[in-house]
């Protein structure tokens, strides 16, 4: 979690609170990421991403429960694939959603 904070130390409106069983950071009263207990991180991206993101390495859609996918727009990162560099651009790409999102920022 602290290399996530420092990446949104700029952000004016943060908050950190518990669902979907992760710990995750608001911005802008949005979810942005949510940090799972093995490391992995949930990403709240723009839906009109989704296709192009889930092809990165180590991404895969969201899955909420016993096998039921979350829309577009919710997309895990396996922990073995979130190197300082890769971090800062998931936590980038959900600014940027963010940002659409609320009108406020980016």
């Amino acid at each position: 979690m602290e290399r996530i904070r420092d990446l949104i130390a700029d952000e004016p409106v943060q908050r950190e609170v518990s669902m979907f069983g992760d710990h995750c950071i608001l911005v802008n009263d949005k979810m942005i990421v949510g940090a799972e207990k093995d490391g992995g991180l949930l990403v709240r991206v723009s839906a009109d991403r989704n296709d192009e993101l889930i092809l990165r390495a180590g991404a895969r859609q969201a899955v909420m429960g016993h096998g039921r996918e979350m829309g577009p727009g919710w997309i895990m990162v396996d922990a073995s694939e979130l190197d300082e560099e890769q971090l800062a651009f998931w936590v980038d790409a959900a600014l940027e959603n963010n940002a659409a999102v609320t009108g406020i920022g980016r």
